[in-house]
């Protein structure tokens, strides 16, 4: 619709997820007629965000470090596991403060119709992590639509026979909704009312 450049950039913030093509328009113009907006310094803070953050060696968040500040906290419970889609559930989990323990980022859920299935994600790093024996429990926090149910059961059936305590989290996150978007309250009651999942029977 727009000659050149400005049609060139509005193709690309477009292809942010969440940007449709108006939205994409308004940033774009935004950026554009908007004098004081420093345009170095976003290219700037992406270049850093490219060359500088990592994904933790040990749990999949992000961070700048081999090791995430969650994963080296001494404070953490190493007794409990909260498995988790992306890194942005994390830090939605963490806003309740409702969870002393670590966790373990999946990348993503099951998906066959997209190619993603149990190789995709980072549930062979979790098995690895399980061989400490102080883990006692894992908690299951994927997000409550078809792809988080279907990778949730997917990782009962492979964490049961291992004889680790298994929960799910409760009521209060709507069916179809995104742990990134619940509040607080919603969020610490799921964690308070999580059920215990043991050898195919659930409390």
């Amino acid at each position: 619709m727009y000659d050149g450049v400005v049609q060139e950039l509005i193709d690309e913030l477009g292809r942010l997820p969440g940007v449709g093509p108006k939205s994409a328009q308004r940033i774009a113009f935004h950026i554009i007629q908007t004098e004081s907006f420093d345009v170095s310094r976003l290219a700037h803070v992406l270049q850093t965000v490219r060359d500088r953050v990592r994904f933790c060696d040990i749990c999949g968040n992000v961070g700048e470090q081999e090791v995430c500040q969650i994963c080296s906290d001494p404070r953490r419970s190493q007794a409990v596991i909260c498995v988790v889609e992306e890194p942005k559930d994390v830090v939605a989990i963490e806003r309740t403060r409702e969870f002393k323990g670590l966790y373990h980022v999946l990348g993503g859920a099951l998906n066959p119709m997209n190619g993603v299935g149990p190789d995709q994600l980072r549930i062979k790093g979790l098995l690895s992590r399980l061989q400490d024996a102080s883990v006692e429990e894992i908690i299951i926090a994927t997000d409550p639509n078809v792809e988080g149910e279907a990778t949730a059961t997917y990782l009962i059936r492979t964490l049961q026979p291992l004889g680790i305590h298994v929960s799910r989290l409760a009521s209060g996150l709507p069916v179809g909704g995104d742990l990134e978007f619940a509040d607080e309250m919603t969020l610490g009651r799921a964690f308070e009312g999580r059920r215990r999942i043991d050898s195919g029977r659930v409390d």
